[in-house]
């Protein structure tokens, strides 16, 4: 049997199709996006309209690789980029544009929240996560401030991947993994916390959809896709997740020990745990991962993002920017780089912005500018991992993926910062393989196969051992002292005004 896994991201979206008896990836389509251009500072938004586009022409390359054996195609999974507001109208269309997960426009409302509710401290008492600018209910009372008649028109909303799930399937549900990251479900009971969703507005208890398991089969394949697509009826679509909940399957990371580090356009950092990991501090995201279990998260708003910045800004290829993070010696000489381009999640600087400190006439060669870019967006998730080890997490193993994972010189300075082992994956697809994965979970799962992920990702999952980095203690001791330094100029230059 084969299974799709479907990975819409914020710059594109990617498909594979994975043989469950053989493990391997037999076809991959991919299709890119843009944002939405000429909005004000701080808003980023998509029209839902061009995942969906994207999915049918990655599926469909997919499809014409596989030829006739598409016929074996048995489910698919669907990971979505998390956070994201989709608000549809009576007639299930979207009745504006979607505000994404790196929209940092809705900081009045959290503010407004958490004011309402005992600061901070008492959102996380009532949910078990802080209100932060980029989750999703915020944005529904953004919505409901500053555009009145289309909160109005508003019957239903959903998630980027559940509104993929619902064009797939014409059902509207959620799973509790990405559901966990829209600011109002209480992670410790999974369910919705309706004092949040009442202050908004009656209305919203109205406009979310079913809230069920993450291991439950969505639905099936609606009949005029499954033509247009030479597929059986009978396909199973998965519940699908958030693509930090599917990268967590697709990393094997379904246990505690294991942590995956993704270094991507945004950086996240998550570990698996068997109970609700809620940090008072409200650094660490106490999120529900995809498997019924739960998924402490830290993100960071820029990580490659950063070096592509420096790397534009050379005249680089890649190889060039590996080159000269490699030329230059741990430290950077000196140079620090403050990583917050796009303003910053974990700290909360959502204003924030890059800083290049400690430079003198003798540090100041691009090279050094290029290590502590690819440094300071490293310590970034060491930080998180700082806070995850505060928490009672300590793992084993950290499983690297993403588009820095790539860079063995990358690789190398994050088993220093995290003072871990780092490995990769032997795909890169690590979001669209678990929701394949989960997809094959689900579809044996319905008809009463025995079945767990743990033999599913012992089977499916494969590290790639030749790119498997130790730390080196000296440099683990430089960079924990150059976490302190970065965290002390972070907190005096935020505190000052001037980040």
């Amino acid at each position: 049997m084969y299974f799709l896994g479907i990975d819409s991201g914020t710059q594109s979206t990617k498909a594979i199709v994975l043989d469950l008896d053989t493990g391997k990836i037999l076809a991959s389509g991919h299709s890119s996006y843009e944002l939405i251009e000429g909005l004000p500072p701080g808003h980023l938004e998509q029209n839902p309209q061009d995942w969906l586009d994207a999915v049918e022409s990655s599926v469909k390359q997919c499809l014409e690789t596989l030829g006739a054996d598409k016929a074996k195609v048995a489910g698919i999974g669907v990971s979505g980029q998390q956070h994201g507001l989709v608000a549809l109208g009576a007639d299930d269309q979207p009745v504006r544009p979607a505000k994404l997960w790196c929209d940092t426009s809705t900081q009045p409302q959290c503010a407004e929240l958490a004011h309402e509710f005992g600061g901070q401290p008492g959102i996380i008492a009532l949910a078990g996560n802080a209100m932060l600018p980029g989750y999703t209910i915020p944005k529904l009372l953004w919505m409901k401030q500053n555009e009145p008649e289309n909160f109005a028109k508003t019957t239903s909303i959903l998630l980027p991947h559940d509104y993929i799930n619902f064009w797939l399937s014409g059902v509207k549900r959620m799973e509790y993994g990405d559901a966990s990251g829209m600011g109002i479900l209480n992670v410790n009971t999974r369910e919705w916390c309706y004092e949040l969703c009442d202050y908004i507005d009656p209305r919203v208890r109205s406009m979310l959809p079913e809230l069920g398991s993450s291991r439950s089969v969505h639905g099936r394949l609606r009949p005029a896709l499954a033509q247009a697509w030479g597929l059986s009826e009978n396909v199973i679509i998965s519940a699908g997740g958030g693509d930090n909940m599917m990268g967590a399957i697709g990393t094997g990371n379904i246990k505690p020990g294991v942590v995956t580090a993704s270094f991507g356009t945004s950086g996240t950092l998550y570990g698996v745990a068997a109970s609700p990991v809620v940090d008072g501090q409200g650094e660490v995201a106490a999120f529900c991962d995809s498997t019924d279990q739960w998924l402490p998260l830290v993100c960071t708003m820029n990580v490659t993002v950063v070096t592509e910045q420096v790397r534009d800004m050379y005249g680089w290829d890649l190889t060039q920017l590996e080159d000269a993070v490699k030329a230059a010696p741990a430290g950077a000489e000196g140079v620090m780089f403050l990583p917050y381009l796009n303003g910053e999640r974990t700290p909360n600087l959502p204003n924030g912005s890059g800083v290049i400190h400690g430079l003198r006439p003798t540090n100041m060669t691009p090279q050094n500018i290029a290590r502590a870019a690819v440094e300071g967006a490293t310590l970034g998730l060491a930080y998180g991992l700082k806070r995850f080890r505060d928490l009672g997490l300590n793992p084993t193993e950290i499983r690297l993926t993403g588009g820095g994972s790539k860079s063995s010189t990358w690789r190398q300075i994050a088993a220093d910062c995290f003072n871990a082992e780092v490995v990769t994956l032997n795909t890169s697809e690590g979001a669209a393989l678990g929701a394949a994965i989960q997809a094959a979970y689900a579809q044996a799962h319905e008809k009463g196969e025995t079945v767990s992920y743990d033999s599913l990702c012992a089977k499916l999952v494969t590290l790639d051992e030749s790119t498997r980095c130790k730390p080196n203690p000296e440099n683990a001791a430089l960079y924990a002292s150059q976490l302190e330094r970065q965290m002390e100029l972070t907190g005096r230059l935020n505190q000052t005004g001037w980040l």
